[in-house]
């Protein structure tokens, strides 16, 4: 990963930014808008062993391997978290993300329900989780037709699955509603720089702390 441009990236902890929902209602788009809008933070990618669609590149959207090879990094414990979604495994490798945080800077997590109770069971201070919903049923199922990359079988599969991952809305710290993009996308923005300031994250505050009170106790002594 990239180091940070903000040169007070490393007084704070970074932070694990998750966003979810139901396939279809919006989360990859929105995280591909953080990413072009935002240096500080840099994607998860994440390893699966689906199938990859011909709009996706090996190594950026996911790494794609062999269910021998993604079985191997979770018996070794190399996976921060994994799930089966779809008939398909997916986990995030736990090193890049470690040192990442310990060096103030963010990641984002495209990732399903199963995924981010994972992570809070391992991670929980670090992670801050958005849930994405959509306007409405019929238009979940329009949009993931407008997408053209699945058979009338998987999407029916998707909007199955869909009612299990909505009923997990209140293990998210925040609940978006994507009617209009660009409006969710100010929502998501105002929520990662909320976060990014919270006092658990400020690793320096310790250290200005302690110099304020040398100078309270120095003034005093002048003083008396």
């Amino acid at each position: 990963m990239p180091q940070p441009s903000n040169p007070l990236a490393s007084d704070r902890r970074g932070v694990m930014f998750v966003i979810s929902s139901p396939s279809g209602a919006g989360k990859s788009a929105l995280s591909r808008l953080l990413l072009q809008s935002d240096k500080d933070i840099s994607l998860s990618v994440s390893v699966t062993t689906r199938p990859r669609r011909p709009s996706e590149v090996d190594g950026v959207h996911y790494h794609f391997l062999s269910v021998k090879a993604f079985e191997a990094l979770r018996d070794r414990g190399d996976l921060l978290e994994w799930a089966e979604v779809h008939g398909n495994f997916y986990g995030t490798p736990r090193g890049p993300v470690e040192l990442a945080l310990a060096e103030g800077r963010d990641v984002l997590f495209d990732i399903d329900v199963q995924g981010t109770l994972q992570l809070y069971t391992k991670m929980r201070s670090d992670v801050v989780s958005v849930f994405i919903l959509p306007p409405s049923i019929p238009e979940l199922e329009r949009r993931l037709r407008r997408r053209a990359e699945d058979t009338d079988a998987v999407i029916a599969r998707r909007l199955k699955n869909a009612e299990g991952e909505i009923a997990h809305w209140g293990d998210y710290d925040y609940v978006l509603v994507n009617a209009d993009i660009e409006k969710c996308f100010g929502e998501l923005k105002q929520i990662l720089a909320v976060e990014r300031m919270k006092r658990h994250r400020q690793t320096q505050l310790g250290e200005e702390i302690a110099r304020l009170n040398a100078e309270l106790a120095a003034e005093a002594a002048r003083l008396s």
